[in-house]
């Protein structure tokens, strides 16, 4: 959301939830208009069937009125008692029939008057039958058979069935308009719903390009993160080469003129005291004395010039090993670790080959200062008593060990290394196209390993010795 944000302000962090959002309140809205058109459908429904109850209703009593008329006509013209019979059971049934019909008007006042006067012309309907039969069980003739056999019934039937067929037309009028009404509501929630339906369609349609698009966006978004980083990584890799390799120059730069000014040193400074020695003694020769304080004068300016004869070899090795040039990367590794440990009063075990190979100047004085650099670290750090050093020159790797039995490193800074001569002699590793590494074993101490391929260490021209 936090890109969303920057890319679209405000709205930004609504521009994905807002079609979800939209969804929801569209299938609410869907569902409120659905069961509202299913509430107007069940009622419309109940209109019809309350109607239909309504016209049974009347059918029903229709019926059993025609059938009574149609008894009493058969019963007044023959007597039989069959038409009486089914006279008498048709007009058992009509109150029942009447009640079922209030039942049917009850939620219809406007009809209660017409419900009433039906009422009323059913009831004068059970009384017309004559009630009064012969000696022989036949009806006499007389003024209530004149009656009976009047147009009166007729009338009466005639009236009942004008008022049902009346009900009738209003029933059939109030289920016309309740099935429109019910066909108009079921139209409109099929609309509704196909309305809704297509709307949230639309939304989800809406909703999925919104994310695609998202989607896309973030991928490309990716896809440009991924160049950048890569072009960093690239940036960063050539600017690392640009570095090594001014590290390399520098240090090449560094080891020439380390190795000039120790050539100015031994043949200079060294020429010097060494003139300044035999001049002395020359003096010394010339101008006998027995003066105790001048003889102790030439003696301390000898133990002087001695001294510096000293300190110069000391510094012009330290600079440039003369043994290095002179008589080979063994030796000279041999000649510094055993030096550096009788100075300095440590146990010391070496495991170098004898045999001299012919290894390029710059991959010897690399290994060189490797060690010492590790000897230096150990003299100043590591508080030990014993320090090793082991050369092992296998067909196409060569292996350089130091290690000592000091208090080693912290496992934090094996992780991170940020000492200078730590450093140091991780790049001139490298720049032979070697591997370093540092541990510290739980035994205690440090262990300091260094592989370079022979292709790097020995000059073109050099034969290989295996000493695996």
């Amino acid at each position: 959301m936090k890109i969303l944000g920057e890319e679209f302000g405000r709205i930004g962090r609504w521009y994905i939830a807002l079609p979800p959002l939209l969804l929801i309140g569209m299938l609410i809205m869907l569902f409120v208009l659905a069961a509202e058109g299913q509430l107007r459908l069940d009622a419309a429904d109940v209109r019809v069937r309350s109607s239909e109850f309504r016209e049974q209703a009347l059918n029903e009593l229709a019926t059993l009125v025609t059938g009574a008329e149609s008894e009493r006509r058969g019963f007044l013209l023959t007597g039989e008692e069959r038409y009486r019979k089914s006279y008498d059971a048709a007009a058992e049934n009509i109150p029942p029939a009447l009640e079922r019909l209030r039942i049917a008007y009850h939620a219809t006042p406007p009809l209660k008057g017409e419900l009433a006067q039906l009422t009323a012309l059913a009831a004068n309907k059970q009384h017309q039958l004559p009630m009064v039969p012969g000696a022989d069980g036949r009806l006499e003739q007389g003024p209530t058979t004149n009656v009976a056999t009047s147009d009166a019934g007729s009338e009466t039937t005639a009236n009942i069935l004008r008022l049902i067929a009346i009900l009738r037309e209003r029933e059939s009028v109030d289920l016309l308009a309740a099935t429109a009404q019910w066909q108009s509501d079921l139209q409109l929630s099929r609309w509704i719903t196909t309305g809704g339906a297509m709307l949230n369609i639309g939304l989800v349609i809406l909703a999925t390009t919104l994310v695609y698009g998202d989607m896309r966006r973030r991928a490309r978004q990716a896809t440009d993160l991924n160049d950048q980083r890569q072009y960093l990584a690239n940036q960063v890799e050539e600017r690392t080469r640009e570095l090594t390799a001014l590290s390399t120059h520098l240090q090449g730069v560094s080891e020439k003129e380390k190795s000039a000014l120790s050539r100015e040193l031994h043949d200079e400074l060294g020429g010097l005291l060494v003139a300044a020695r035999m001049d002395l003694s020359w003096l010394q020769q010339r101008l006998p004395t027995s003066d105790p304080a001048i003889e102790q004068r030439f003696k301390r300016i000898h133990e002087y010039l001695s001294a510096g004869v000293d300190l110069k070899r000391r510094v012009v090795e330290e600079l440039r090993p003369t043994l290095l040039d002179n008589m080979g990367l063994f030796t000279a590794l041999r000649w510094q670790f055993k030096e550096s440990c009788r100075r300095n009063g440590l146990i010391c075990t070496e495991s170098i080959p004898e045999l001299e190979l012919q290894f390029a100047a710059n991959a010897a004085i690399g290994v060189f200062r490797v060690a010492q650099e590790a000897m230096t670290n150990i003299l100043k750090h590591a508080d030990a008593r014993c320090a090793d050093i082991t050369i092992e020159v296998h067909d196409d790797t060569f292996v350089l060990h130091v290690s000592d039995d000091g208090k080693g490193i912290l496992p934090n800074r094996l992780q991170t290394i940020t000492s200078h001569g730590l450093g140091s002699m991780k790049h001139r590793v490298a720049a032979l196209g070697g591997t370093w590494d540092v541990k510290a074993p739980p035994s205690g101490g440090t262990i300091v390993t260094a592989r370079i391929p022979m292709k790097s260490m020995l000059m073109p021209e050099a034969p290989r010795t295996d000493y695996a």
